[in-house]
């Protein structure tokens, strides 16, 4: 898409590193992607807790929520997942900017589309959090009922069914949510952020 040359980036004096200073931490990005029912809203949602303990600013941008919202025009075909994902990268962008830790919880099965977030912004402010869960442990959990309707016919272009998940090549973190508790997996991704907040 062709930017308009009639748009300019306004200059603000109150930047970036000033909101970060008022908060007293840094802002990033923390990507979580995993298959649906691997745990990352769960896991999103005890972080965010741990961290809002420890004074850091912080706000969960879910797929469920952002589609019933801001994303409430787009279908599933792949051209409007891509979309979906891009809008909410730009939002996340927003966030980081504004000073805040900001927990994204998306399947985003594509790479592409997660290293087109990761280029939104600064390196060192996108975390790749991989929430590695089997299929068929997934399927067994199925909070939703998702995969048994997919698998009925009912659900098209669904992530591990019909359409596929390309694996992380290179997470800043794995979660291994088959192998450890939520628990574990929410501490684990803690000791790991600590010393970049």
């Amino acid at each position: 898409m062709e930017k308009d040359k009639n748009l300019y980036s306004p200059i603000f004096k109150v930047t970036k590193e000033k909101r970060r200073a008022l908060h007293g931490h840094n802002s990033k990005i923390i990507w979580f992607t995993g298959l649906s029912g691997s745990g990352k809203t769960t896991i999103a949602n005890e972080l965010e807790d741990i961290l809002h303990s420890k004074g850091i600013s912080t706000f969960i941008l879910d797929g469920d929520n952002i589609r019933q919202g801001l994303n409430n025009d787009l279908g599933f075909s792949q051209e409007d997942r891509k979309e979906n994902i891009r809008r909410i990268g730009e939002v996340a962008k927003l966030f980081v900017d504004s000073g805040i830790v900001v927990l994204v919880t998306f399947i985003s099965p594509f790479a592409s589309e997660r290293k087109l977030v990761r280029d939104m912004v600064e390196k060192d402010e996108f975390i790749e959090v991989y929430v590695n869960c089997s299929l068929e442990e997934c399927e067994k959990r199925d909070p939703k009922g998702l995969y048994q309707r997919a698998k009925n016919g009912e659900i098209k272009e669904f992530t591990g069914i019909s359409s596929p998940y390309e694996v992380p090549e290179n997470p800043e973190i794995i979660l291994e949510t088959s192998n450890y508790s939520i628990k574990e997996c929410t501490e684990i991704l803690y000791d790991y952020l600590k010393r970049l907040l």
